[in-house]
């Protein structure tokens, strides 16, 4: 049997990795500016995460929902005060699009209503109505119906204005969209979606499945702005490296047996890596060197001429060049040793672990001023 041959694959064969550091079977090290998609938040087999996971797995390794599982209570209550969200409930997933997908249906259930607003460039997922939202038709099959979809320009105040109304089910949005090419939500188009929410009935979904758990220097991006959504999806982040995803649902919501369910969600070996890394970042102030290598990042890039124009917060970077990036990026991959991302054709998108130092965003740093003259 073969793979099912859907991937572009380096010919890099990771064996070992440590912090932002990465060794393939060759011995050779390499420096982690990607995170595998934004997913390693705190490091590589950080101490404390391999730990927890060991001591866990060594007792239990699953059970499903049918039974107490005190590490979700753990989780939860972890993550509403470091969140700053304490008074939200938590549904516990195992994907980015999974929660999507449960916002999205937990809306509807909400609201009685079908029309969603949506955004260009926007990516959340690729299951059923998580993919109907996102602005890429290549992905969507012919069973992934978006006729109940309406996409507005990203950052169109006005657009957005005029789209919500008293048909709207949900408002989905990412806050730096990724995918899309690391555009920052601004402050007027965010408050614009909650003001048009609150008065027409619909749902605000904050997608932090990328941008969110610290990467932005607070812990959702939203909270750049002072507003609270209705819904936040999360991911990627949650684990470092280990499949959780989740939402949080404001207060507004009435639970009830069987609205939403999951086989894997919240299992206890996911649970446990979700409270390592909640504990990590708490502990080592991982959001605030987010803020801050990021600040050093931006501050740096900025005093290189050939760029067109840099994007994002904190630790979620885009780097729009004037030309293509494919040439640089196989460069600093093969040459340099650095891994990195690309959103579009002339964008390297950055998404390293919140622990990254500033020796090594200077090394990045240095690779980087080789190419871009």
């Amino acid at each position: 049997m073969k793979l099912f041959d859907v991937y572009p694959i380096n010919n890099i064969e990771p064996v070992k990795a440590l912090g932002s550091t990465i060794w393939d079977e060759k011995g050779q090290e390499y420096l982690d500016m990607y995170g595998g998609h934004a997913v390693i938040s705190i490091g590589h087999s950080h101490p404390h995460y391999v730990k927890k996971l060991t001591k866990q797995l060594k007792n239990l390794g699953f059970y499903s929902n049918s039974v107490k599982i005190p590490l979700q209570d753990e989780l939860a209550d972890k993550l509403g005060k470091l969140s700053g969200l304490k008074d939200y409930s938590l549904f516990l997933a195992n994907s980015g699009a999974e929660a999507n997908e449960n916002a999205l249906k937990l809306a509807s259930f909400h609201t009685g209503r079908t029309k969603i607003v949506a955004f260009t460039k926007s990516f959340h997922g690729r299951t059923s109505a998580a993919v109907a939202v996102t602005d890429n038709p290549s992905i969507k099959a012919p069973i992934n119906f978006a006729d109940h979809v309406v996409f507005v320009p990203f950052n169109d105040v006005e657009a957005t204005k005029k789209a919500i109304d008293d048909e709207t089910c949900a408002v989905i949005v990412e806050g730096i969209q990724g995918v899309g090419g690391i555009q920052v939500a601004t402050e007027e188009f965010m408050k614009a979606i909650r003001t048009s929410c609150d008065k027409t009935g619909a749902i605000f979904i904050h997608d932090s499945v990328q941008c969110g758990y610290g990467r932005s220097g607070k812990f959702f991006t939203f909270q750049h702005y002072k507003i609270k959504p209705d819904i936040v999806s999360m991911a990627k982040g949650m684990g470092n490296g280990f499949p959780i995803g989740g939402i949080l649902i404001s207060p507004k919501f009435q639970a009830k047996h069987g609205l939403l369910g999951t086989t894997f969600g919240g299992n206890h070996l996911a649970c446990a890596a979700g409270i390592a890394v909640l504990d990590v970042i708490k502990k080592e102030k991982l959001i605030e060197n987010a803020a801050e290598t990021g600040n050093y990042l931006f501050s740096e890039l900025s005093k290189l001429k050939g760029i067109k124009e840099l994007r994002g917060q904190g630790l979620m970077i885009g780097i729009e060049l004037l030309e293509s990036v494919s040439e640089i990026r196989n460069k600093l991959l093969f040459e340099d040793h650095i891994f990195t991302g690309v959103a579009g054709a002339n964008t390297i998108r950055l998404l390293p672990s919140l622990a990254l130092t500033k020796a090594e965003a200077e090394r990045f740093l240095e690779a980087l001023r080789k190419y871009i003259k």
